[in-house]
């Protein structure tokens, strides 16, 4: 099975991918991983995203979707496509590489939440900078202060979890990625958001079926 998660930033995408990967057979496939080991392997396509990047422009479609299908090429099932497709075009060349490959997008989970929630959550959001699994000051807060349970990686705040920036962030979001829920719309599936990481999980696993 194949799934899209859709949810504004602080929805708790990130989060849900983590327990799906690590209870279910999943694999999350992120764009921002995808650039982060291309550009660390210096390979083409990676070249050519790092000149975007430096430049602070967006990466093309046209990178960003050779990432996303060299990827598919050596894996194309049970993917959670997390941050990607954006916009409605890069979902039609979604489609397209996966029927190529004989596959299919089966199932988009869209999670709602209110806006107040989500604010609260990214100010209060803690990453970590070797995995990025994410904590949160109040909610979600790691054994030991400042460090990862995990890896022991240092926890950070990210520069655009600043109030100021994170409603560009959310306008951003409504819109170029909010339309693929109509894009979507006989495959989506909504969610409420507005709880803790656990139950969200329980509830998407009811989804999906065990």
């Amino acid at each position: 099975m194949n799934i899209i998660l859709l949810g504004a930033p602080g929805s708790g995408k990130g989060t849900l991918s983590e327990f799906l990967c690590e209870k279910k057979t999943f694999t999350q496939l992120s764009t921002g991983d995808l650039f982060r080991d291309n550009i660390s392997n210096k390979t083409d396509l990676g070249l050519r995203a790092q000149e975007f990047i430096n430049k602070g422009k967006l990466v093309p479609d046209s990178v960003t979707n050779s990432m996303v299908e060299m990827y598919l090429n050596n894996k194309k099932k049970d993917l959670i496509f997390d941050g990607f497709p954006r916009t409605d075009d890069q979902a039609l060349a979604l489609d397209d590489m996966l029927k190529n490959l004989k596959e299919k997008i089966d199932q988009v989970v869209y999670l709602d939440i209110d806006e107040s929630t989500l604010m609260g959550r990214l100010t209060g959001r803690m990453i970590c900078q070797i995995c990025k699994r994410s904590y949160h000051k109040i909610n979600r807060k790691p054994l030991k202060e400042g460090i990862c349970d995990f890896d022991n990686g240092t926890l950070v705040v990210r520069p655009d979890d600043q109030e100021d920036k994170i409603k560009i962030r959310l306008e951003a979001y409504h819109n170029q990625t909010a339309p693929l829920i109509k894009f979507y719309k006989d495959k989506i599936i909504k969610v409420d958001a507005n709880c803790s990481p656990v139950e969200l999980y329980n509830r998407v696993e009811k989804i999906l079926g065990s």
